[in-house]
């Protein structure tokens, strides 16, 4: 009898489907094997593509070109050291299995020369930049974009050889380079180090996950429309500077996870793989599945043992020449579906096995999950999936397909249905509490308030839909505006409970941290080949005159209060307390209490709940006036929890707290007390008393 894969032991609900289960995992399993069968079982030997296709100069100082193009009847290379033009000294040779091959000496090709493909094929020719092009360059005039021989006299070495990621917990600062600066352009890879890098490090962040790296012809696509999958994008500077940036990250304890795009590819046939032989299904599906209905562009066809390889030899080319941490992949949900999870619910476990699975690529991405872990156990892979499918960031060895973690993507959707669509009083504890927590217990999620989803043009970021307008007049540090108070007060508490719950890491947009205003609209003919909204207005967040400074220095606070607590993504989330009518919420996490008061209007004097008996202080308060609260508690008091007969066996007690509206508190545990005395009933009174009139003015104030 074959053993049961451990996702069927561990969901009973999954039985029915059972057979589609273990057939998708032996899939993999028999296309490993097949893949290599001449590599003694390795598929990080099977995984070079890289190293055989593409422009090398080998160690005589000579250089080989190869590409796979198996529909040419004759190939050149052409460019500067050509003139353009068809030369017979530059032409490829086919050497068998679709192969095209030249070898040249060393003063026939040098350093910076521009080169692309001449392709000929039976019906017609083309210019074509290689698939295994590492640098690919745009003519600043023309806008044309070539090939470019990278081979610097000194390149970069990297002082730091190996890292070891620290996902206990993963915390992502998600980040474009391009709009990373304030100047109205594109930014670069070294300002980004020298600049946000340092801001990055500060704001305590352990990774950094980079849109946009690999080349895209259009910068407004923000790196989804990809051409050249091995070539870091050249507006943002050279190989080197990446690898410099990447070094200098880790250097500083962050690990850089790059958002790699291998669910389609841009249309474009001169610069990108669309025809790159003449054919169609060279890298594509050939029918009906060739084109994206929602994306315009086109579907990569993972039956292929020729696309498997220049995918995976991509993951690992990443990951070796640049010492890339791991990926997120982009569009998971494209991939796993023939219709690609468009116009579909996901309402049962039927709509996963229905037959509309693209079995290829399930495979595809499982081989791309061994294979990274493969290269590096410590490697980090994020699934951007929207559908929910079951064990996809399940071990490969467990019925999975080996993802670490899965992007949390209903989290984002609900909050910005809570703004759009509730009132305050309407905000009920049990449904976020539910919002936040469902999940499978045993695939690990990255958990996220907006990415850069929720700040392109068309929406609006979080603090955006709060604030609205009055961003841009009453954002004054000493404004008591109304609307930006709720603002405030909303946006740490959606950050706080969002980053609490967490079973896996959490993830910030670049700017969200400090409540960046506005939206994020690329240049394009629409606004003029503005740059305006591309980029991050770092001076808000450095300014002392203005709020932007308070929400930073809360984004601060409750990271590093999580990143304190080893392991803290694994600790059991245990609900204390959650009464709709009241709108509290609390829970508990190893030694901290989470506690929010999410009503507008009503704040409670001598709150109770019960919670393991002892003595609390509070670490981190919303409402503390340095992150632009109104001060109504006293940090520096410890609560004790008042004994209770009925309780006192369990190992419990009344934890009683002071709560204003619209506020959360975090209280660590000092020491366990069994039967303490709440020692703090005057200063809680006093507090109450003080804080009445901050409550009255604040109300005064938001009418």
């Amino acid at each position: 009898m074959e053993k049961k894969l451990e996702i069927l032991r561990n969901d009973p609900w999954l039985e029915p489907y059972a057979e589609a289960i273990t057939g998708r995992h032996e899939d993999v399993i028999r296309k490993m094997e097949e893949l290599t069968a001449e590599t003694g079982g390795s598929l990080s030997q099977f995984a070079n593509a890289y190293k055989y296709f593409g422009l090398h100069r080998e160690k005589n100082g000579e250089w080989i070109f190869r590409e796979y193009a198996p529909n040419a009847t004759q190939i050149w290379l052409i460019g500067t050291f050509t003139d353009w033009k068809d030369d017979e000294r530059y032409s490829l040779s086919p050497i068998g299995g679709g192969v095209w091959e030249a070898h040249f000496p060393a003063d026939f090709i040098r350093n910076g020369d521009l080169y692309k493909m001449r392709v000929e094929w039976e019906s017609g020719s083309g210019e074509r930049i290689p698939a295994y092009a590492t640098r690919v360059v745009q003519d600043p005039d023309t806008h044309i974009f070539s090939a470019e021989v990278y081979a610097p006299e000194m390149p970069y070495k990297f002082k730091i050889k190996k890292f070891n990621p620290d996902t206990k917990p993963l915390l992502i600062y998600e980040c474009h380079i391009g709009m990373a600066q304030e100047e109205e352009k594109v930014g670069t890879y070294e300002e980004f180090r020298t600049k946000t890098l340092p801001r990055i490090a500060a704001d305590g962040y352990n990774a950094i996950q980079i849109m946009a790296i690999q080349e895209h012809p259009y910068y407004g696509s923000f790196g989804y429309h990809v051409s050249s999958f091995y070539a870091a994008s050249s507006r943002f500077g050279t190989p080197d500077d990446l690898k410099r940036l990447i070094d200098d990250a880790h250097q500083r304890g962050i690990a850089v996870i790059m958002d790699i795009v291998h669910s389609h590819a841009v249309k474009n046939e001169v610069e990108g793989l669309g025809r790159l032989d003449g054919s169609h299904d060279l890298y594509f599906y050939g029918d009906w599945r060739r084109e994206h209905p929602a994306w315009d562009s086109l579907c990569f066809d993972y039956g292929k043992n020729s696309v498997i390889h220049f995918l995976l030899s991509n993951c690992k080319f990443w990951l070796e020449e640049y010492k890339f941490d791991g990926f997120r992949f982009d569009g998971v949900t494209s991939m796993l579906y023939y219709n690609h999870g468009l116009g579909k619910a996901f309402g049962s476990y039927d709509d996963y096995y229905d037959g509309n699975e693209d079995i290829n690529a399930i495979v595809y991405l499982s081989l791309a999950n061994i294979l990274i872990h493969e290269i590096n156990p410590k490697a980090i892979t994020i699934a951007e999936e929207m559908s929910g499918m079951p064990g996809l960031a399940v071990k490969f060895e467990e019925g999975g397909l080996g993802f670490d973690y899965r992007m949390a993507m209903g989290i984002p959707d609900y909050w910005i249905k809570m703004i759009k669509e509730k009132k305050d009083e309407d905000w009920h504890p049990t449904s976020i509490f539910w919002e936040l927590t469902n999940r499978r217990a045993d695939e690990k999620t990255i958990s996220y308030c907006e990415s850069h989803d929720q700040a392109l043009v068309g929406d609006k970021t979080i603090i955006f839909r709060l604030i609205d307008k009055e961003m841009y007049w009453h954002m004054m540090a000493d404004d008591t505006d109304g609307t930006v108070g709720r603002g405030m007060a909303l946006h740490k508490m959606i950050r706080l409970v969002t980053l609490a719950s967490i079973n896996g890491g959490y993830l910030n947009f670049m700017g969200n941290e400090f409540g960046h205003p506005e939206w994020i609209d690329f240049p394009r003919e629409g606004n003029g080949w503005s740059y305006k909204y591309a980029r991050r207005q770092w001076d808000l967040v450095d300014r002392e005159d203005l709020k932007y400074k308070y929400l930073n220095a809360f984004d601060n606070a409750m990271v590093e209060l999580v990143s304190k607590h080893f392991n803290f993504q694994a600790l059991p989330v245990e609900k204390l307390w959650e009464k709709d009518d009241d709108q509290v919420l609390a829970f508990r996490r190893g030694e901290l209490i989470f506690v929010f008061n999410w009503s507008p209007v009503k704040s409670f004097s001598d709150y109770g709940f019960l919670a393991p008996a002892g003595e609390y202080e509070v670490v981190l308060d919303s409402d503390a006036a340095g992150f632009g609260g109104f001060g109504n508690i006293d940090d520096s008091i410890h609560h004790f929890t008042q004994p209770d007969p009925l309780y006192s066996p369990s190992g419990k007690g009344w934890l009683k707290l002071y709560l204003p509206a619209r506020t959360a508190q975090v209280l660590r545990m000092v020491k366990n007390k069994p039967a303490g005395t709440r020692k703090t009933t005057k200063a809680t009174k006093k507090e109450t008393a003080a804080a009445t009139k901050k409550t009255a003015a604040r109300k005064k104030s938001e009418k």
